[in-house]
């Protein structure tokens, strides 16, 4: 069983067609069939991997009204089965509609043997890593999420959540560095959950996007009549996440006067409201982040040198999304699943063209960009996959400007562009990347090493 072929279904009406095809495909189990109903058959006996399929089938064999309703009877039936569409000449706009009603590709007639074998092939070798990937999955269970929340296959990510995991039983000070967007306040909140502190307040704050002449108020609260419009005593942030965590986020953004008072929390453990006189002892973890530099910061004298020392205790960089290798691609089906289910039912998931434009995009504004566009996508979307123009993506980032002219750098980059672009279309799985880029698997682990590609 391990030796038997893979199984081909040819739904096709002419009979010179169908031995043509039997017979130039003699490396697959070819099924063949004619009209609806044996297509049907056959689908449901034997679960083809891919289907060719020519539009024109009896009793509409001059039209497509036939074909389609074998490709959406097909796709309702198996969806995950790569079905090639036939199209006859001056027929391109009901190849594409049928892509858009799931369809792997589609081919031209008259028949280029050769060029078919390479799209059935193609197929195949797709069918195959999303099978490979189904049953990890299905192995790992919930190992793709970590720290309670966050989706990730990147050994990237596994080594910043493992830091996160160490750390949270602890009650060091933790400084999250991060380009916007890679989820700061996500591993924040991560790191509380995995903490004895997860049964008391989490309390979060932007510094960056409340006024200078608030701020104060906010973290540290005040007393009733400490300022005009001050009508009651209020509690600031680091009162209410007492026992819990507070999160700081974008840290760089808080003026210095008020990091000298700051400081002093971290210092005595106590506040004073605005225009109190009695220090209040609190018990609050300090988590903070920021996309800046602030140890350039502190050469310019805008962030005290001191403040960054006591909130830097344990220091986690948080790699951008286009460093996480398969990361885009997996979260970006977590997105579709979720947001589809809200707002689009039909969605079911993406083109192989938006699947590549995902994983060749750079994502400047990271996870974040990334949840939009899918989000953007599943609204715009007319059939039941998503393409890259839904996406609002090309299918790749247009490089070639940027190449190194010099041979071996150029060789380096490319190599490295490559196995990232495997990784990710095979979410991570060594296996399933050896076998896509051709190579062994202790190659890969060698190539994974030469170019610093693994966490």
């Amino acid at each position: 069983m391990a030796n038997a072929k893979p199984k081909l279904l040819v739904v096709e009406d002419d009979e010179g067609l169908q031995a043509q095809l039997k017979w130039a495909y003699d490396n697959f189990d070819v099924l063949i069939a004619g009209d609806r109903e044996s297509a049907l058959t056959a689908l449901r006996a034997e679960t083809p991997a891919v289907v060719t399929l020519d539009l024109g089938l009896p009793p509409d064999p001059d039209g497509i009204s036939e074909g389609f309703a074998v490709l959406d009877a097909i796709m309702a039936l198996k969806p995950d089965t790569k079905v090639i569409v036939a199209s006859g000449h001056g027929a391109r706009d009901s190849a594409l509609q049928a892509i858009q009603r799931g369809a792997y590709d589609f081919y031209q007639k008259p028949i280029d043997i050769e060029a078919l074998g390479m799209i059935v092939d193609r197929a195949l070798r797709l069918h195959a890593i999303e099978q490979e990937n189904r049953r990890l999955a299905e192995r790992v269970g919930d190992d793709r999420t970590v720290l309670g929340t966050m989706i990730t296959a990147a050994p990237e990510m596994l080594k910043v959540s493992r830091t996160i995991e160490r750390v949270a039983q602890t009650s060091v000070s933790v400084m999250l560095l991060g380009a916007s967007g890679t989820g700061k306040e996500l591993l924040a909140r991560g790191l509380h959950d995995a903490s004895d502190r997860r049964d008391s307040p989490f309390v979060a704050i932007n510094c960056a996007a409340i006024p200078e002449n608030l701020l104060e108020s906010e973290l540290f609260g005040h007393e009733k009549g400490a300022f005009t419009g001050a009508v009651k005593t209020t509690e600031g942030k680091i009162e209410l996440a007492h026992g819990g965590t507070l999160f700081l986020d974008e840290i760089g953004d808080i003026p210095l006067q008020l990091q000298v008072k700051l400081l002093r929390f971290l210092q005595e453990r106590t506040i004073e409201r605005i225009g109190g006189r009695k220090p209040i002892a609190v018990d609050t973890r300090i988590v903070c982040a920021t996309h800046q530099d602030l140890e350039a910061m502190i050469g310019e004298a805008t962030f005290r040198e001191d403040l960054f020392y006591r909130l830097a205790e344990i220091v986690v960089k948080i790699p951008p999304l286009a460093e996480r290798a398969g990361d885009s691609i997996l979260l970006a089906k977590a997105f579709l699943a979720q947001h589809a289910k809200e707002m689009n039912p039909q969605v079911q998931g993406f083109t192989p063209d938006a699947l590549a434009a995902i994983d060749g995009w750079g994502w400047p504004g990271n996870v974040r960009e990334l949840e939009n566009r899918v989000k953007r996508s599943v609204i715009m979307a007319d059939g039941k996959l998503v393409t890259p123009e839904d996406l609002d993506l090309s299918s790749s980032e247009d490089d070639e400007g940027e190449m190194p002219l010099n041979l071996k750098s150029a060789r380096e980059q490319s190599d490295r562009k490559v196995i990232r672009q495997a990784l990710a279309r095979s979410e991570g799985n060594i296996s399933s990347t050896a076998k896509l880029l051709g190579i062994s698997r202790p190659t890969l682990y060698d190539l994974l090493k030469q170019y610093d590609l693994q966490g």
